[in-house]
């Protein structure tokens, strides 16, 4: 397992430890292994679950580990999610300023937050997912074809994850499909945390020139798609400008694409290195929605994904206080692997009870798309396991390109051959 020589290593400094007097060292929150939380984080866990760490910006802030910790932490009404707050714990330096620039409604509280919710909530139902399956189905079938027709080896990221995920919410919101690729693109800079400012404004901007185009094309000639609804809905009656609804569109593709794409690599991944796993769901395909929820629980591709600042002093349970104004990360691989809260987190265990994991986040900031995201995962894994039965890597298992500088860990490219 390798990291792309482009990237260097995202870490913080923390003086975790049963000893306050020790040197701070350093915390690496790269995987060494794609399919456990960083080492470190049982350590801080163990010794120093609420942490004081150095940021990759320089900034300080704290870091959350424990299960309990992480769900009190979301829930508390005391923390923010406002980017534009000073000490707002951004992981890269162009993270904030864009952020700050273009308010992703993901980075905002109360009343604010909640409107934009609101706007998107009857969209992602369960019972209006669960009606988009045949169509999910359809078009996951139509690119598995192709990829087979094709022929291989082929990397399995683009041709598969990223052209199931990115399809699925391109034709929920109504956008044409004829390159994906450019929304992998947009995310990569946007989501990097070594990129500038001004290569994710620039980035974003090129997304929000062709949403605007087709936002001016709803207005004249409304379909049955999101975008037509919030036009209709929510831009043409004033409840929203233009920028406001543009931003709402944009962080819907970059979150709904990106963490799905990750989640069916390395899913992938993970069962092709556990073929017995792999032949337990072909035996047993009602299995797959409890997999689903493991391979959530164990991969956590979301997990630095909870930025938040105390508005207040926030004493937590642990005994434990996080000073009004600090930056605090709640870290989802950390709670979810938890022991206390999971029976030996490391195992992959289909069969798992209570598997109430934090993959999605907590509160009310909780994944607004995770039921879409779920019927994603089971039908993409199904429909892969069942047709391709001889799906291998084509190359070498160190060759796997990992990324680490992204706001949600995921592959960089996973060649496969069938």
């Amino acid at each position: 397992m390798r990291t792309p020589e482009t990237s260097t290593p995202d870490r913080l400094r923390t003086d975790a430890g049963p000893n306050p007097e020790a040197q701070p060292r350093d915390f690496p929150v790269q995987r060494g292994c794609p399919f456990t939380a960083p080492a470190e984080y049982d350590a801080l866990r163990t010794h120093d679950p609420v942490a004081r760490v150095t940021l990759p910006t320089k900034k300080e802030a704290w870091v959350v580990t424990r299960y309990d910790d992480v769900r009190e932490l979301l829930s508390d009404p005391r923390v923010s999610a406002d980017i534009r707050r000073p000490d707002f714990p951004a992981l890269g330096e162009g993270e904030q300023e864009a952020g700050a620039r273009f308010r992703p409604f993901i980075r905002t509280d109360a009343p604010e937050h909640t409107k934009y919710r609101r706007m998107l909530l009857p969209v992602f139902t369960v019972r209006r997912v669960r009606a988009m399956r045949p169509a999910v189905q359809a078009r996951v079938d139509e690119i598995l074809d192709g990829m087979l027709a094709g022929g291989g080896p082929v990397d399995f990221v683009s041709v598969y994850a990223n052209a199931v995920s990115t399809s699925v919410i391109c034709e929920l919101l109504g956008i044409p499909r004829e390159n994906l690729e450019f929304f992998r693109d947009v995310t990569r800079v946007s989501g990097s945390r070594s990129s500038t400012a001004e290569q994710v404004s620039e980035a974003l901007g090129g997304l929000f020139g062709l949403l605007a185009e087709l936002v001016g094309k709803r207005r004249e000639e409304a379909r049955d798609d999101l975008i037509s609804k919030l036009v209709t809905e929510h831009l043409v009656p004033g409840h929203v400008t233009m920028d406001q609804l543009l931003s709402t569109l944009g962080i819907t593709i970059n979150a709904g694409r990106e963490t799905t794409t990750s989640m069916i690599a390395l899913s992938t991944l993970l069962l092709l290195d556990r073929p017995e796993l792999m032949e337990e769901l072909r035996r047993d395909p009602s299995l797959m929605p409890a997999a689903v929820e493991e391979l959530l629980r164990v991969l956590s591709v979301a997990d630095s994904i909870p930025l938040r600042v105390a508005a207040e002093d926030i004493d937590l349970s642990g005994g434990r206080t996080i000073p009004a104004d600090d930056g605090v990360i709640a870290l989802l691989a950390g709670a979810n692997h938890d022991p206390e809260q999971f029976d030996d987190p490391e195992r992959v265990d289909f069969h798992r009870t209570d598997n109430h994991h934090v993959a999605f986040g907590y509160g009310v900031h909780q994944c607004i798309g995770q039921h879409l995201a779920r019927l994603e995962l089971e039908v993409a894994l199904e429909t892969l396991i069942r047709r391709v039965p001889t799906l291998r890597l084509a190359g070498d298992r160190d060759d796997v390109v990992v990324k680490h500088d992204s706001a949600t860990f995921g592959l960089e490219e996973l060649r496969v051959i069938w």
